[in-house]
């Protein structure tokens, strides 16, 4: 399985998607700032990162999955105050991931332990997680698998790979999207947060950030 995996990564990593090489530097300070459960700006994004307030605004321009409310501020970019059914708690502030993949990967990048809510795509069961950095600390029901899919282009993440990644509350729940879905896999939750551990690692050359505009 660990082989399979690091198969899955070496795919991904081939594939740049979405955002390219600037998600080295902007991808986790984001998030980050996101955590704080309040709408990201600009200005904000350029202080932390120490980019150029102009080439923040032409990434952002750039990224045809990102979320902006009507103030041109960052909402969503993987991590989201929109709602989605994949409830996100951290710091006792309630947000949002694009898909269960995102839920398993982003506690590490933040650094916080993160209890996480989402529906069995296919019977609505509910499925609860606490995850640490580190681990997955909890998980109910313990049977449950994240499906994967791994799209040809990521130029728009959402849509060509977070609207298929979702918790099933069994392997068997999942025949249907498997079905559907010949090309795709799902995995025990577990072996998904390696998987996601591992994509994580892409984003940890964030470069220069204002530790004090990110702490959480």
């Amino acid at each position: 399985m660990k082989t399979e995996i690091q198969e899955l990564v070496t795919l991904f990593d081939q594939n740049k998607g979405e955002g390219g090489g600037s998600m080295k530097w902007l991808f986790r300070p984001l998030l980050q700032m996101l955590t704080k459960g309040e709408p990201v700006t600009v200005e904000d994004i350029a202080t932390t990162t120490g980019k150029p307030l102009d080439e923040v605004k032409d990434i952002l321009s750039t990224l045809s999955s990102v979320e902006l409310d009507e103030q041109g501020r960052v909402v969503g970019f993987g991590l989201t105050l929109i709602p989605t059914p994949h409830r996100f708690e951290v710091d006792e502030k309630q947000l949002y991931a694009w898909c269960a993949l995102d839920t398993l990967m982003f506690p590490e990048l933040i650094g916080h332990m993160v209890h996480i809510e989402s529906p069995c795509y296919s019977t609505g069961k509910p499925i609860r997680l606490t995850v640490e950095p580190d681990r997955v600390l909890s998980l109910e029901p313990t049977t449950a698998v994240v499906s994967i899919v791994t799209p040809d282009d990521t130029s728009s993440v959402r849509s060509s790979f977070c609207n298929e990644v979702h918790f099933f509350s069994t392997e068997s729940a999942a025949q249907n999207w498997l079905n559907q879905h010949p090309n795709g896999k799902v995995y025990p939750v577990k072996e998904a947060f390696e998987l996601g551990r591992l994509l994580g690692k892409r984003y940890e050359e964030s470069g220069p950030t204002n530790e004090s505009c990110c702490d959480i």
